[in-house]
């Protein structure tokens, strides 16, 4: 990927912004509006509400036009990375913290300081930064839960934890019981050897960490050792499904989860999906704190920015680029469309504005949010280049595990070697 010059702009405040607005308004006759791509992932139902606020936002500033270009997870990287690479990147666009820093120490983002940041949730204030200069700047706030369908437990006859106290071992003995109660019918949970944001908490809760702040892994063998050995646990106890089967629900996303297609009782997903989970099942599932919480000095949870908003290096238009993000980050005209579906607003003035208006489905999560608040202790270090590729590296270690390829710990060792390599550590 191409280095570029990175630029500064001179602070932009409410009053600057105004007339900033008000000089490009008053431009020379016949000049048109200046042109902005903004660039993003997700659904179809993302893509409609994202055009509906660049409409809001163009109807409130004619001086600016925004084409709005959006595709799925996959394509977006692969499609940035080209963009980016021909010096063709969309002026605002859609970022992520496994690949932020790929992007920011390269170059191919501005810097923001300039922008007002002063309402944002200080529990992720300062997660687009990178070595004091911030590239991105967090469009609202998630956190991973367990997904719970209560009918799923009433049926298997057994008791929703108290998910204040429970632990892992609980968890484990918990999914069994379910799987065992159904006959069956529910699987007691999804594995959760895919997911290393789940690890990451499993982590934390022990003092240890994905990744160090100098890009290096921050967690012990024996630690991804512990993780792993649950998974066997659960698996050799019919706690979740089976290897191949575990293989067909990965590979189907959200969507055909245990928890969505009411197959099962409880999955690992982030906070802002329980709406779209909810309603693939036909019923109201609910958030549960992880597993061990209380179990440790420490707590494990954290929140995550959903997704950063980032402006391109080589933006012809700096200013208008950041008055469209001032727009999206700040203005609860937004955030009335955009509910939680970037996660609960970053701003905590539009959070509380929009509270009243959230869907039964995103009122949960943000219920949930703040029921934990308060028991998060810090955030995370934005994560190393090369860190994009540890999903794959994971999936595949994943499936060796559940098929009985490997061991736990043999597990943990190709987990470790593997994603080493990918981010520069070995």
């Amino acid at each position: 990927m191409s280095a570029f010059p990175s630029a500064r702009l001179p602070r932009l405040t409410a009053a600057a912004l105004a007339v900033l607005a008000v000089a490009a308004c008053s431009g020379s006759p016949g000049e048109g509006p200046v042109q902005l791509r903004f660039s993003w992932w997700g659904s179809d139902e993302r893509q409609a509400t994202m055009l509906r606020v660049i409409e809001e936002f163009e109807a409130e500033n004619p001086d600016i036009s925004v084409s709005g270009e959006s595709t799925d997870w996959s394509a977006y990287w692969d499609r940035l990375a080209t963009s980016t690479a021909a010096g063709d990147a969309p002026d605002v666009l859609m970022q992520e913290d496994r690949y932020l820093r790929e992007y920011g120490d390269r170059g191919a983002l501005l810097e923001l300081t300039d922008l007002d940041v002063s309402g944002i949730d200080p529990l992720v204030a300062e997660s687009g930064e990178l070595d004091g200069r911030v590239f991105g700047i967090a469009s609202g706030v998630n956190a991973y839960a367990i997904h719970a369908d209560p009918v799923a437990f009433e049926e298997a006859g057994v008791e929703m934890p108290d998910d204040d106290t429970w632990t892992w071992q609980d968890y484990a003995e918990i999914s069994a019981r379910i799987s065992e109660g159904s006959d069956g019918a529910y699987a007691g949970s999804q594995s959760m050897a895919y997911n290393e944001t789940g690890f990451q908490v499993f982590a934390r809760q022990r003092g240890e960490a994905l990744y160090t702040e100098d890009g290096r892994l921050g967690f012990s063998e024996q630690t991804l050792t512990e993780w792993y050995e649950i998974v066997e646990e659960m698996a050799d106890s019919g706690a979740q499904p089976s290897a191949e089967r575990g293989v067909e629900i990965q590979a189907g996303g959200v969507e055909q989860s245990v928890v969505s297609t009411g197959q099962g009782a409880m999955a690992h997903f982030w906070s802002n999906q329980v709406g779209n989970v909810s309603e693939s099942a036909g019923r109201d599932i609910e958030l549960l704190r992880y597993p061990g919480e209380t179990e440790h000095e420490r707590t494990g949870l954290f929140f995550k920015p959903a997704m950063f908003y980032s402006v391109s290096a080589r933006s012809e238009h700096p200013e208008e680029a950041l008055r469209f993000v001032d727009h999206m980050l700040n203005d609860p005209a937004a955030a009335e469309l955009l509910k939680a579906d970037l996660g609960l607003p970053a701003n905590l003035e539009v959070r509380e504005a929009i509270a009243g208006d959230l869907s039964e489905g995103d009122a949960r999560m943000a219920e949930f949010m703040a029921g934990i608040e308060d028991t998060i202790v810090d955030g995370n270090p934005a994560p190393p280049i090369g860190a994009g590729g540890v999903v794959d590296i994971g999936s595949r270690v994943a499936d060796r595990l559940a098929f009985g390829d490997i061991t736990p710990q043999e597990a943990a060792r190709e987990f470790m070697t593997e994603v080493e390599h990918a981010i520069g550590a070995s």
